[in-house]
């Protein structure tokens, strides 16, 4: 015995599909994945979902079945139809009963219902009752069974959930977004008519007159261009529509939200360093070009008819925190949590009506503070608005006065313009100053110009005492200059002593007798006409610093423990002292401290110089 002959197979599934029946099936295939099709249904009349894989929604051959997923159940699973977890058990709603037309035996007295009793009777009592008047018999109650769900049901949020009364939602939906688009179809034609009449009224008569049916046709050729230029914007506003299907997800709009014109944010600046673009989200908080001057933050954008707008470039997703609601919902938050710090049990999450109303009673009573502090002020001090309004010229800074300046700022031709003034006193001239306080500053102080004086209130001496200033000026130089000689020639003594060379003279002692003068005479003479020895200058200096450190602290010290005052000699101490050197003595005038000198004060301006 032969075998049987296997059952003939699809054309699809054999491969039997010419080019253009594949090319259709592909591209109907596709639009079922987009949602713009509607989906396969199987033998039950289910939809299938599109995303399925081919070796899934293909049965095997033998099974003679059409595209589905019924091999992949088990065919043995008998589905319950009664008892607990019954699939579709669930609460009847609208179900409509017998309604009798005459009274019956046994029914409700008032209604004239089968299902219940005069007592348990929903309906007002009537007047005349339904057994009397023998009319408007209610229907009878449908009675509920006892429903009885399995461990899924009780967890399925859509479980009798009616998907009919949420299609007239939709309906209503798309019959407004229809109105929406033919009122924007509406508008668009009535511009282009309005444009189209602008531009006819400004050819002449004569022409128009000559060329009407010439006007005619081109003016229709115009419209089907101005059409076809069109197409892109009418692409960009197109809306289509999904359907509800398995896979394509419930009824929306899919919109082009960007045109081909437009710049991706992610292409404005391509430096890497550059604002971050997360592609997740496709957000860019931070501005890409940050660089760019202010003036081009805007950009000209045509539109029809020749006008031009000006459209705003994209400075980063952040600047929309600082507009619209964000603003007065961050101030919100800023005060409830201030107040949350003071000690007010008030927090925007968890009572955001009571943080809304706390705010606006804090805005009102803020409002109300600064109303009564500005009519005090007013009060007080008057309001000058209120008089004479100033004239135009004034307030907008316009004057037909003709002033002309050279490069570098000064005045070639009309009248300097006069600076304003206050209400405070001004160009007050005391003590014979010629120049108001605070018109010199030198060294972190501030003076009079006239005399440069940093002493406020202070006699004006004029030309002499910005004299006397350069001249005590010149003096600090030249004292510093002799001071840093001194210094230098100190640092070569000491070298000059640590490599072992040491000058004879240096050891010796004045002959105290040699000179006539008294020890004490030439105090008071200045050094100016006498001779110093620079090295025997230097040679004291050091003698009179070792003195001040050493000789004096050893000395105090000494005596201190003693209990003894600090006395440089005994009391009979009968040797002589020699006669000081001058070079001595200039030595104890430079290292002498003067506490009443006031140019050596710390704020003096000297650093503590000594002035000699």
């Amino acid at each position: 015995a032969g075998r049987a002959p296997h059952p003939p197979r699809s054309r699809v599934m054999s491969g039997q599909m010419s080019r253009e029946e594949r090319r259709r099936a592909q591209e109907l295939e596709e639009a079922r994945k987009a949602g713009l099709a509607p989906a396969e249904r199987d033998e039950d009349g289910k939809e299938i979902n599109p995303h399925i894989p081919q070796f899934m929604a293909a049965a095997p051959w033998y099974l003679e079945q059409k595209k589905g997923l019924k091999h992949q159940k088990a065919w043995n699973d008998v589905d319950k139809k009664e008892g607990e977890g019954a699939s579709g058990s669930w609460y009847k709603r609208g179900v409509k009963t017998f309604q009798a037309t005459k009274f019956r035996k046994g029914a409700c007295e008032n209604c004239g219902a089968m299902t219940h009793k005069r007592k348990d009777c929903v309906e007002r009592p009537r007047a005349v009752s339904a057994k009397k008047s023998n009319a408007d018999i209610a229907p009878d109650e449908f009675v509920q069974e006892d429903v009885r769900l399995g461990f899924e049901q009780k967890r399925d949020r859509y479980n009798g959930f009616d998907a009919s009364e949420y299609s007239r939602v939709v309906d209503r939906f798309e019959r407004a977004e229809k109105l929406k688009e033919e009122a924007a179809k509406k508008r668009e034609l009535e511009k282009k008519f309005k444009e189209t009449r602008e531009d006819g009224a400004k050819d002449d008569d004569d022409a128009e007159t000559k060329n009407q049916n010439s006007d005619d046709d081109s003016g229709d050729s115009d419209s089907d261009s101005e059409l076809a230029g069109d197409k892109d914007a009418q692409g960009f506003m197109k809306v289509n529509k999904r359907v509800r299907t398995a896979g394509g997800g419930a009824s929306m709009t899919v919109r082009n939200l960007r045109i081909r014109e437009d710049t991706a944010k992610y292409l404005r600046n391509l430096d890497l360093q550059s604002a971050y673009y997360d592609p997740k989200t496709r957000s860019m908080r931070e501005n890409p070009t940050p660089n760019d001057h202010p003036s081009d933050a805007f950009v000209a954008s045509g539109e029809g008819g020749g006008k031009s707008s000006a459209l705003q470039k994209f400075a980063g997703d952040n600047v929309n925190r600082g507009t619209g609601d964000a603003v007065g919902f961050e101030r919100l938050m800023g005060h409830s949590a201030a107040a949350f710090d003071k000690g007010q049990e008030i927090h925007p999450q968890a009572g955001p009506s009571a943080a809304e109303l706390l705010y606006k009673q804090f805005r009102e009573k803020k409002s109300a503070l600064s109303q009564s502090t500005k009519s005090s002020i007013l009060d007080k001090y008057g309001d000058a608005s209120e008089k004479t309004p100033a004239p135009e010229g004034l307030l907008l800074g316009q004057t037909e006065a003709y002033s002309e300046y050279d490069r570098a700022g000064r005045l070639l031709r009309g009248a300097e313009r006069a600076a304003q003034k206050s209400r405070y006193e001004e160009d007050i001239y005391d003590q014979n100053h010629t120049a108001v306080w605070g018109s010199f500053w030198k060294g972190g102080l501030w003076g009079y110009k006239c005399c440069r004086s940093h002493q406020k209130g202070s006699y004006c001496t004029g030309k002499k005492g910005i004299a006397a200033a350069e001249a005590a000026g010149d003096l600090m130089l030249e004292n510093l200059k002799r001071r840093e000689a001194a210094r230098l020639a100190e640092e070569e003594l000491n070298e000059r002593d640590d490599a072992g060379d040491v000058n004879a003279e240096r050891r010796g002692m004045k002959n105290p007798f040699g000179d006539e003068s008294k020890w004490g005479e030439k105090e008071t003479t200045t050094t100016d006409g006498v001779a110093l020895d620079p090295q025997k200058l230097m040679d004291a200096l050091r003698k009179e610093d070792e003195r001040l450190k050493t000789g004096e602290e050893e000395d105090g010290e000494k005596h201190e423990k003693r209990g003894e005052k600090r006395n440089k000699r005994g009391y009979n101490a009968d040797r002589e002292e020699a006669e000081p050197t001058e070079e001595e003595m200039e030595a104890f005038r430079m290292k002498r401290k003067r506490e009443d000198d006031p140019m050596a004060a710390k704020d003096a301006g000297t650093k503590g110089y000594d002035l000699v």
